[in-house]
C-alpha cells in the first residue's frame, strides 16, 4: 500500500493519533492531557486548537514533516445518522460537529482536528510546489443507521430504537475475518460483540449493520460503565422520586451503571482479581454480564433467521480469556465464534486511509438532512 496516513481519536482526557507509511504503523502515540490543561475550557469543543497542536508538535518532534502526509483519518463524532463507510469531512460535517446535536463529546472534535491538519499540510505542501492535495475524513460513524424497518420498531410509538454502537472496529473485525477465510465482508453474515466502557452487539449482512442496540442510549446488554436495559417501572419509579435530577438519571445509566454501579469501577481486570479472591458478588456479576452479552448475540441472529457464518468478540474485555469462554459456550450454538481482542480503531481508521488512496472505497457525502 503506498502514500501515509494519519489516524485521529479524540477522548476525553487523551488524544490517539497513529502514523502509518506504505501500509504499516510508524508508532502510535495516546497524548495525554492533564486535567489543570483541560478545565483552562468551558467545554470540551473549545479544545481543538490545543489539541492540535499538540498533535502538530508531536509530529515534528517525530520527524514526521506535515507534507509527506497524504490523508488525514479522523474518528467519526456524533452526526446525524448515516450509512456506514468514508465520509470526507465537509463544511456541512463540520458545522453538524460543533452544534453537537447528538451529544456533546470528545470524539466530535476529531474530524474537526483533522480537518484543520489536512489544510496545514496542503499548506506545506503548496509552499513546497508540491500541487498533491490531502483530504481529511471519517469513516463508520457509531450512529450508522443501515437498519432494517422491522428492526427500529421499539415498544411505544413515540420511541423508535436507535443506533449508537462501536461500528468502526466491528466492520474492520467482519472485514479481518472475512480476509482470513478468502471472501469479501459483503458476504459474510456476522455478529459483532464490541466489550468495552460500553457494549455494543452489531449484525452485519450484505455489508451493513442491519441490527443494533443504542449503547449510550440505555439498549441492549450490561457494561463496565452503562447499565443497558433496565426494568421500565423502576426506571420511572426512580424518575419522579424527586431525589434525582434528569442529568443524575442519566448519569446513572451511562457512566455509573453496569460494573460502576455494583464496584465503583469499570476495569473489569480489577473484578475478575476479585473474583479469583473468592468476592461471590463479583463472580455472580461476571456471569451475569457474559450472559446479557450472549442473549442480545443470540436475539440478534433471529433478525436473520440463524443464518450467521460467525460471531466475533472483541473490544477491550475481550482480552480476558476465561470471560470470552464464558460467553462463546453459550453462543457457539448459533455459529462459530472468533476472539479479536482490543478497540483497534486508529489501524481501523488507517485501514480506511488506505482504501480511499487506493480507490476501494468509495467517499460518501455526508447529508445533514437525513433522519
Amino acid at each position: 500500500m503506498e502514500g501515509s496516513v494519519l489516524a485521529i481519536n479524540t477522548g476525553s482526557t487523551s488524544t490517539k493519533i497513529g502514523f502509518y507509511r506504505s501500509g504499516r504503523r510508524v508508532f502510535e502515540k495516546n497524548i495525554a492531557h492533564e486535567a489543570s490543561e483541560l478545565a483552562k475550557y468551558d467545554s470540551v469543543m473549545d479544545q481543538d486548537l490545543m489539541r492540535l497542536d499538540t498533535i502538530t508538535e508531536f509530529l515534528l518532534s517525530e520527524g514526521i514533516s506535515l507534507a509527506e502526509i497524504d490523508i488525514v483519518m479522523g474518528r467519526s463524532g456524533l452526526v446525524t445518522p448515516m450509512e456506514t463507510g468514508v465520509y470526507e469531512v465537509t463544511e456541512a460535517m463540520k458545522t453538524a460537529l460543533r452544534a453537537c446535536a447528538n451529544g456533546v463529546h470528545a470524539c466530535n472534535l476529531s474530524g474537526l482536528i483533522a480537518s484543520e491538519l489536512a489544510e496545514a499540510v496542503n499548506e506545506a505542501r503548496r509552499s513546497a510546489g508540491n500541487g498533491k492535495v490531502c483530504g481529511a475524513y471519517i469513516a463508520d460513524a457509531p450512529m450508522a443507521d443501515e437498519m432494517w424497518p422491522e428492526t427500529k420498531i421499539g415498544g411505544l410509538k413515540e420511541f423508535p430504537r436507535r443506533v449508537l454502537c462501536h461500528a468502526l472496529n466491528s466492520r474492520a473485525m467482519v472485514r479481518r475475518y472475512a480476509a482470513s477465510v478468502g471472501v469479501r465482508a459483503e458476504e459474510v453474515t456476522a455478529i459483532v460483540a464490541h466489550m468495552g466502557g460500553g457494549t455494543s452487539v452489531t449484525l452485519h449482512h450484505g455489508g451493513r449493520i442491519v441490527d443494533t442496540n443504542d449503547a449510550l442510549g440505555g439498549d441492549g446488554p450490561i457494561s463496565a460503565e452503562r447499565a443497558g436495559t433496565v426494568p421500565a417501572f423502576p426506571l420511572a419509579e426512580m424518575c419522579f422520586s424527586g431525589k434525582y435530577t434528569l442529568a443524575e438519571i442519566k448519569k446513572k445509566l451511562v457512566g455509573q451503571g453496569g460494573a460502576m454501579s455494583y464496584f465503583g469501577t469499570n476495569d473489569f481486570r480489577k473484578i475478575i482479581a476479585m473474583s479469583e479472591e473468592g468476592d461471590r458478588q463479583a463472580s455472580l456479576f461476571i456471569e451475569g454480564f457474559c450472559l446479557s452479552v450472549a442473549k442480545y448475540i443470540a436475539g440478534l441472529a433471529a433478525t436473520v433467521s440463524g443464518k450467521v457464518d460467525v460471531i466475533v468478540l472483541t473490544g477491550g474485555i475481550a482480552y480476558s480469556e476465561p470471560l470470552m469462554k464464558k460467553i462463546s459456550d453459550r453462543v457457539s450454538f448459533v455459529a462459530p465464534v472468533k476472539v479479536y481482542p482490543g478497540e483497534n480503531e486508529l489501524d481501523s481508521l488507517a485501514e480506511n486511509g488506505y482504501g480511499v488512496l487506493s480507490g476501494e472505497f468509495e467517499i460518501k457525502v455526508y447529508n445533514p438532512n437525513r433522519s
